[in-house]
């Protein structure tokens, strides 16, 4: 799969192409990019899909001062998830610098001039300076331009339309199950392993501290199922906040390992939250944070065994 960045970036033969954020790689998206990997594979054209950095939302909400919507994913994930669908390339455009293009600029552009032959788009996409464009200013400017474009319908489970913030909504308040039937897989935080200040491993709770690029939707204590480096799965308890106790600024994912030795700094690691244990908060001392941590530690054992027990029945 081919990953290129920038408007400047050149196509010199006919593509299909896709448009949006695809934060999280949802049931919705997946849909969307099997209706244009149909439409590419009747073509024999390369499927190519377009993202923005930073996503809209976040690039309106800094120039603001306002706090963005949580990310279900950071770009590294979503670039895999849709490579694992198939995408041929993927183009990540600098929000700022298609921001004040026009509608026609846009397409003249973007579209256009980088050869694509067909874009499938969702049926609420906008585009251009204050989205002056629409679906059916994509289909006149196509038959100006000699390009055809359809839309991709509103994908809904139950009654409600599949959609990120729905996603977050469930995420926050803890239906795990809920978030993993529009998801289509189980939320995952994933990244590397970094060296913290060592504290856990002090209070007889060694942690993996993994950096987080993007706030994720979902804080507090978990019990979770990690994803180590060598594929084995095992059981944890983790913290997901910024570690009042010890003055901590900046979010950050800790997890104590069950039943696991070694070293993990600079691995990457998958991990699954599977319960809520309790709200992040602030304690009086490292001893008071310390009885605390078995407490969870005991509470996540026994809950994710009564889970992971029920699962292989």
């Amino acid at each position: 799969m081919q990953f290129v960045f920038g408007r400047h970036a050149e196509f010199r033969s006919p593509h299909v192409l896709t448009i949006g954020n695809f934060d999280g790689v949802h049931v919705g998206h997946q849909r969307v990019i099997r209706q244009a990997q149909q439409v590419a594979d009747q073509l024999k054209l390369p499927l190519t899909v377009v993202l923005f950095e930073p996503q809209p939302k976040e690039y309106f909400a800094n120039r603001n001062s306002q706090v963005a919507p949580a990310r279900l994913m950071n770009l590294k994930s979503k670039v895999a998830a849709l490579k694992a669908l198939g995408v041929d390339s993927i183009w990540c455009l600098k929000f700022s610098d298609i921001r004040p293009m026009t509608a026609e600029d846009f397409v003249s552009q973007l579209v256009a001039g980088k050869h694509v032959k067909h874009m499938v788009v969702g049926d609420d996409f906008r585009f251009g300076c204050d989205r002056q464009g629409d679906f059916n200013y994509l289909v006149h400017s196509g038959e100006r331009h000699g390009f055809t474009v359809e839309q991709s319908d509103t994908h809904r489970v139950g009654d409600e339309r599949i959609s990120s913030s729905r996603i977050r909504h469930l995420l926050q308040t803890h239906d795990f199950d809920g978030a993993a039937q529009l998801l289509g897989r189980p939320y995952a935080l994933c990244g590397r392993v970094i060296y913290g200040q060592q504290l856990g491993r002090k209070i007889g709770f060694p942690t993996a501290n993994i950096a987080l690029s993007n706030s994720p939707p979902l804080h507090g204590v978990f019990g979770c199922t990690v994803e180590l480096p060598d594929g084995q799965i095992g059981t944890g308890v983790a913290n997901i906040g910024s570690r009042p106790t010890v003055s901590g600024q900046k979010v950050r994912l800790e997890v104590h390992l069950h039943e696991f030795t070694g070293e993990l700094y600079g691995r990457t690691l998958i991990v699954t939250p599977r319960i809520f244990i309790r709200a992040e908060q602030k304690f009086e001392s490292i001893e008071a944070l310390t009885a605390q941590i078995r407490v969870d530690n005991a509470r996540a054992l026994e809950l994710l065994s009564v889970l992971t027990g029920s699962e292989t029945e």
